[in-house]
């Protein structure tokens, strides 16, 4: 399969026993393969932004954000094919390409992607987040470092 930045994946349940973090988004509804990921190929590893369809749910979280600090640069809420999506920018993880499952389809079975302006939007805020941590500011939900050294453990051992 040829991952491509800006489309959309469904995961393994597998790479949830094997990274084991309790903070991330699982696959709740184990055999049913939610939630939908927006993917970024990266150098040695792809990381997985989680979607999720509870708009109402996160626009309070949003809204919340917005008011204590003057912005939120962890939750966006945009169209993804013909619905408004949450992206939970705050629950990236790495993963590898062994631990996709499938990519999302659409009803004429092409792969799903994000338009070009969203794909760009959402990579401007996590390199922002990335930056932010790298000068000590963490506002990812899981532990990247820990999940990313696993997984490049994993590319190495192959």
């Amino acid at each position: 399969m040829k991952v491509k930045t800006g489309y959309i994946y469904h995961i393994k349940d597998e790479y949830f026993d094997v990274v084991d973090d309790e903070n991330l988004m699982t696959n709740h509804e184990r055999g049913k393969k939610r939630p939908t990921y927006f993917t970024i190929k990266d150098k040695d590893i792809l990381w997985f932004i989680p979607l999720s369809s509870k708009v109402e749910k996160y626009r309070k979280i949003i809204n919340s954000k917005v008011n204590k600090y003057g912005r939120c640069d962890t939750i966006l809420i945009r169209e993804i094919l013909g619905k408004d999506s949450v992206i939970l920018l705050q629950n990236a993880f790495p993963t590898l390409e062994k631990y996709i499952d499938h990519a999302h389809l659409l009803d004429n079975g092409k792969p799903a992607k994000v338009v070009e302006s969203l794909k760009d939007e959402i990579l401007q805020k996590f390199r922002y987040l990335l930056k932010l941590k790298s000068k000590g500011v963490n506002l990812f939900f899981t532990d990247i470092d820990k999940i990313k050294n696993i997984m490049l453990k994993e590319k190495v051992v192959k």
